[in-house]
């Protein structure tokens, strides 16, 4: 399984921590270093089931700066997509990708179906 976060981001540590309680076998990949594509993003999307609004860091002051409460009702989802690759602190994180699954963002309780 893909582990993809932000080290220095605290939401990622404690789900770090809980991969590793659990024994469980993951690849970490840096999402500051290494973004998430266009392509990559469309596939999770489609996976999770979730709307593409959750896979944005609307906490994140990237997400603020560019004003995306505002813009983002008005974009397509090629647009959406296209400017989450641009940027990993655009990201929600941190994000788990499964055989069958993606979860975004660290819910334990979520996390425990794996």
């Amino acid at each position: 399984m893909l582990f993809v976060c932000y080290p220095k981001c605290t939401t990622c540590q404690k789900a770090k921590k809980w991969l590793e309680e659990q024994e469980m076998e993951f690849e970490l990949r840096d999402i500051k270093e290494e973004n998430p594509t266009k392509e990559e993003l469309r596939g999770w999307h489609q996976k999770s089931g979730l709307p593409l609004k959750r896979f944005f860091n609307t906490s994140g002051m990237l997400y603020k700066e560019m004003k995306l409460k505002d813009r983002l009702p008005e974009m397509s989802e090629e647009e959406q997509l296209e400017l989450l690759s641009t940027d990993g602190m655009l990201v929600k994180r941190p994000i788990l990708v499964t055989e069958d699954k993606v979860l975004v963002g660290f819910r334990q309780k979520e996390w425990e179906t794996l």
